[in-house]
């Protein structure tokens, strides 16, 4: 139902729980009928129900004796708590004097048409064949995410995005997929796959290259499907954009903590 263990819903609850007792919405008197979900753990079950299934917030609601505006109103109110305490946030340690293995890749979710035009053109992936937001991650080959990217239009390319993004640092090995051509030239000890030229072929060294780094960068590609078990960042999002970037950063925390990092 909600993607964590009883131990690490635990551990997320007591992060967040100095935060939400100094909140206030918590502090003033409160006014009217007492609310269905009294306690912060109520509260962060049925948001985590939300993030795991995406159903509607009238079915949560339903689920939880709640009208669908007061599941919008707790989760404005709970998301920027669970944003302090559990986003990644960025790892000032990761100077160019040391030496990582970092494997960095893009993810693409369907989203709904845009209305505006502008924004139609801005989120169309060739790619996909259809209206996406790309979110950019970069994880440690130890499994640790570190870095996630702001969120982007679906026309924006991979490479594009990592140069709009905060520099790698310069002495670590870079391992991305073709998507990054490139990226050879403005940094340094990055590997990529061989492409094939028309009319050719790859030899078979150049095929055992692409397999050994298929092979490692498969721990990304694991990375991705452990955030979309959660089906608010696999299924086409419904939400404003806006928030995308928050619930993205907050779901990858979820699974460091999944990870004990």
């Amino acid at each position: 139902m909600t993607g964590v263990s009883l131990l690490e819903f635990k551990e997320m609850t007591e992060r967040v729980r100095p935060l939400w007792q100094a909140s206030v919405e918590v502090l003033k008197k409160p006014q009217g009928r007492p609310g269905v979900l009294k306690t912060l753990e109520d509260k962060l079950m049925a948001l985590l129900i939300y993030y795991r299934t995406y159903v509607t917030h009238e079915f949560l609601g339903h689920l939880c004796g709640l009208h669908n505006s007061n599941i919008c109103r707790l989760f404005k109110k709970l998301e920027p708590f669970l944003g302090k305490r559990l986003a990644i946030k960025k790892d000032r340690t990761l100077t160019p004097d040391v030496v990582l293995k970092l494997l960095v890749d893009v993810t693409e979710q369907p989203i709904q048409r845009p209305e505006k035009k502008a924004k139609r053109k801005q989120t169309y992936s060739g790619k996909k064949k259809r209206h996406t937001r790309k979110t950019e991650i970069i994880m440690q080959d130890d499994g640790k995410i570190i870095s996630i990217s702001k969120s982007h239009g679906g026309r924006k390319h991979d490479f594009r995005i990592r140069k709009e993004e905060t520099p790698l640092p310069r002495k670590s090995e870079k391992y991305a997929d073709s998507g990054y051509q490139g990226l050879q030239k403005i940094a340094s000890f990055v590997t990529l796959p061989f492409k094939k030229k028309k009319g050719q072929s790859l030899s078979p060294e150049h095929k055992r290259h692409n397999r050994r780094l298929a092979s490692f960068r498969a721990k990304i590609e694991h990375k991705f499907r452990e955030i979309k078990v959660f089906r608010i960042m696999s299924e086409t999002y419904r939400n404003f954009g806006r928030k995308h970037h928050l619930r993205f950063n907050i779901i990858a925390g979820i699974v460091n903590l999944k990870h004990g990092f």
